[in-house]
């Protein structure tokens, strides 16, 4: 089994989650890379395997920096993504209401539109929690890499 972890990030704390996620996940049976959204475009996702989207949020409930061109090259050229599963690790703080969570709410739907099929639910970090978002992303990859293997094609 082959995941890759694209991560979207402004402060570096989603990259920490998914390099908790790598260390957890990367077994000898399962493994694991992890990409910065920079420089990515569509063509990423004819790699073997399924995708893990590791964001957090920010300003008006926008996707960071790094993942904005990425982000915008997937709208514009829409390339067919019906092979691809994924799932999605957002991070947000619930004091923004009204943006909460965005940065993966983005993504998922983009995807989604784009054919790709999301395995369990998205997360969502709430920063203000006071729980660590690494912690909380341990605990979820794994239960997240167990549901992909119940639903691999045989």
């Amino acid at each position: 089994m082959k995941v890759t972890i694209l991560v979207g990030t402004m402060t570096g704390t989603a990259q920490l989650c998914a390099q908790e996620m790598e260390l957890a996940l990367d077994d000898g049976e399962t493994k694991v890379e992890t990409l910065m959204m920079d420089n990515l475009e569509g063509a990423v996702f004819a790699r073997e395997g399924v995708f893990l989207v590791c964001t957090s949020t920010y300003g008006q409930g926008d996707v960071p920096d790094n993942a904005r061109a990425f982000y915008e090259h997937l709208q514009s050229v829409r390339p067919d993504l019906s092979k691809v599963r994924y799932g999605v690790f957002g991070l947000g703080d619930r004091t923004y209401a009204e943006t909460f969570n965005f940065g993966g709410k983005r993504f998922d739907e983009l995807l989604t539109e784009l054919g790709a099929k999301r395995i369990g639910e998205r997360h969502k970090h709430d920063a203000s929690s006071g729980i660590l978002p690494e912690e909380t992303a341990l605990e979820w990859c794994q239960a997240w890499l167990a549901k992909v293997k119940e639903t691999q094609p045989a």
